[in-house]
């Protein structure tokens, strides 16, 4: 039996953990758990294994590039900002953020900083992606795209994202919260 894993009101703990999926990035498990009033419950919970990088494109001019791509999982085309898995999970963030950029814009930059660590869906998922920002970007060569990949480069204003965001056309998590602290950083109207 594990020990409780959440500490205070809550002593919930997790009584057995099942595979249930093991997949190129991702592990599926049902968790057996033993809630704090003594009832027992079934939880599925998604292991990212890898973890992941993303990164905020800022041009010379202070504009935003995004990457504009399918994602049939929402059934929706996404504005969303250069971000993959890491190769391995030892992998530097920044180089796995940096290495993202270059193959999807075909940009780089010598001026990236560290602006925050997200976990995207902490009810059911461990993924963690670390968010960087590169400043004065260049173009240095063209898309390197995965198989599969089809990704157009769309450049913003960051008050017209900020806006996008609000009125639901930008629905990604990572987008959202590097944009939303590009603002912060820069404006200071947080």
């Amino acid at each position: 039996m594990s020990p409780p894993f959440v500490k205070g009101f809550n002593m919930i703990q997790r009584i057995n953990r099942t595979l249930k999926y093991q997949g190129a990035i991702l592990d599926i498990y049902s968790d057996k758990m033993r809630l704090d009033d003594g009832s027992i419950q079934d939880w599925d919970f998604v292991s990212h294994r890898m973890g992941a990088a993303a990164i905020l494109p800022v041009l010379p001019d202070g504009k935003i590039l995004l990457v504009e791509q399918s994602r049939p999982c929402i059934e929706k085309v996404t504005l969303e900002i250069p971000a993959g898995c890491r190769d391995y999970k030892d992998e530097d963030a920044k180089v796995c953020a940096m290495r993202e950029l270059k193959e999807e814009t075909g940009y780089e930059s010598d001026d990236v900083i560290k602006l925050l660590t997200l976990n995207t869906t902490v009810a059911f998922c461990d993924e963690t992606v670390e968010i960087f920002m590169a400043k004065n970007i260049k173009k240095v060569s063209s898309q390197k795209l995965d198989a599969g990949e089809d990704i157009t480069i769309k450049i913003f204003e960051p008050k017209e994202l900020v806006n996008m965001i609000f009125s639901g056309d930008i629905t990604d998590s990572k987008t959202i919260a590097a944009i939303m602290s590009y603002q912060c950083l820069t404006k200071h109207d947080c």
